[in-house]
């Protein structure tokens, strides 16, 4: 069984505006509310192609309330409930482009910290974790750590979606899949990946410190695929982009769900992940997945190492 983590969830709303302005009033439109969380979009995404997952995450108050509710009509829900409120982020678009206004999050304290470590501890049927996303107010980066060590415990794999700096050293640990950005590589492995020649060093270089593969995501630029062996590129499809929010974890998702359990499949799992993107980028959250099929066709994969 696959299970995601999502130590920071959120409601994410996501609204329009003709106007942005200190001046007067703004109005908004198209108000759409999601329960989300890195970790859960990729739970959403994977039941959408056919996979069943299980979420685990910190939740609290009345938005974390809701976020359990709503998304346990998808996915199973296993919630550590905290004390404090689960935040909620705003994601604005104007004709300027979008503002993002993501929020820190209550704290977690160390009780909940371990009861999450028992939780997975327990787990039987892991095969998979996937822990996505930024760390709340009163967990220390080296809480990773400890997460992954409890998976290596169990004989299970685990796969990182984070931004936070101790990636760094967290790829040491073999995770099966990290999905940086090309600014996260810059930031956290400090390389600048401006022309192919220096991604695939960079693909090269961070899979010698321990990555078994990499998803490296380059926004309108596409992706690469790096296993050790080859390096794929996918290009990105053209489409008019109303909000990124929830695009990374959809690539992601759409990725895993065929690459996990036949890791050959690199060529479609890109495309799915490419199309899967691109569409999530056209809507207000995740959206429906309604024109993946047809931006497919777009998609064009090969391997360039």
């Amino acid at each position: 069984m696959i299970y995601t983590l999502t130590t920071n969830p959120a409601i994410d709303m996501n609204i329009t505006s003709d106007t942005i302005s200190t001046e007067h009033v703004n109005r908004t439109r198209d108000a759409v509310y999601t329960p989300n969380g890195k970790g859960l979009n990729v739970s959403f995404t994977l039941k959408h192609y056919g996979i069943d997952s299980k979420i685990l995450g910190f939740f609290g108050g009345f938005s974390g309330d809701y976020i359990v509710r709503e998304a346990d009509k998808i996915c199973p829900v296993m919630p550590v409930q905290i004390d404090g409120i689960t935040r909620v982020n705003v994601f604005l678009t104007t004709p300027e482009g979008e503002y993002k206004f993501p929020n820190a999050g209550a704290e977690v304290n160390r009780a909940k910290q371990e009861e999450m470590l028992s939780l997975i501890r327990g787990l039987d049927d892991l095969e998979c974790l996937v822990v996505s996303g930024s760390l709340p107010t009163g967990i220390d980066p080296s809480y990773y750590d400890e997460l992954v060590g409890v998976v290596r415990e169990k004989g299970a794999e685990f796969v990182l979606d984070i931004s936070h700096p101790h990636l760094r050293e967290l790829v040491e640990k073999q995770p099966l899949l990290i999905k940086p950005n090309d600014e996260e590589v810059a930031a956290i492995f400090g390389v600048d990946v401006k022309s192919e020649e220096d991604i695939v060093s960079a693909l090269h270089a961070i899979h010698d410190a321990g990555a078994k593969n990499i998803l490296l995501t380059l926004g309108g630029d596409g992706a690469y695929f790096f296993n050790g062996e080859h390096v794929w590129h996918a290009n990105a499809a053209k489409v008019k982009v109303l909000s990124t929010a929830c695009a990374g974890d959809a690539t992601l998702a759409s990725f895993l769900s065929l690459w996990l359990e036949d890791p050959t499949l690199v060529e479609p799992a890109l495309t799915r992940a490419m199309a899967t993107g691109a569409n999530v980028a056209m809507s207000a959250g995740l959206g429906d997945f309604a024109l993946v099929d047809k931006l497919a066709q777009s998609i064009r994969v090969e391997v360039v190492e």
